[in-house]
């Protein structure tokens, strides 16, 4: 039986801190699912084609992975696709009661999928999407933070270029 983890999350945009949770998590899985969520309410900065579009240039290296999208319960998700774990990556102490809460629901929903947290390397303990593309709005250089092709589309988006020290 294939072992299928789904990796949930927005990904507005994927940073390297997600690409890295991905690679630890084939060393536990044979299939990890990116899986965005799509919520029509939440403002993004990029479209779900878009983020796709990124996620998929990003991850190619990775054997082992499909992008896709979702909305609805992710417990019911992870059922449709033959998941029985889903992927989580903590940055701090702070995302765990959170996640903590998340993962309790999903327990109770559904108990035959279970909830795998992965600690973020120390390298992008401090990044996030949101933190990314406010650096990105105002210049900054966050080319070692993100895949070289979302750098290119927040630059795009925001019309900047990276400032120089």
């Amino acid at each position: 039986m294939q072992r299928i983890a789904i990796y949930p999350g927005s990904f507005d945009p994927v940073t390297n801190g997600h690409l890295d949770i991905v690679e630890r998590g084939l060393s536990l899985f044979d299939k990890i699912i990116v899986a965005i969520l799509h919520n029509p309410a939440k403002k993004s900065l990029f479209s779900v084609e878009e983020r796709i579009e990124m996620l998929q240039a990003s991850t190619v290296k990775f054997s082992g992975v499909e992008i896709d999208c979702f909305s609805g319960l992710l417990v019911d998700y992870a059922s449709r696709k033959n998941a029985h774990a889903i992927l989580r990556g903590m940055r701090a102490v702070s995302d765990f009661e959170y996640e903590f809460q998340l993962a309790l629901m999903n327990r109770r929903l559904n108990r035959e999928v279970q909830t795998v947290f992965l600690m973020t390397g120390l390298r992008w303990i401090f990044t996030s999407s949101s933190i990314i593309k406010e650096a990105a709005s105002f210049g900054g250089d966050i080319s070692d933070m993100v895949p070289e092709i979302v750098e290119y589309k927040l630059r795009e988006k925001f019309g900047t270029e990276p400032k120089t020290a």
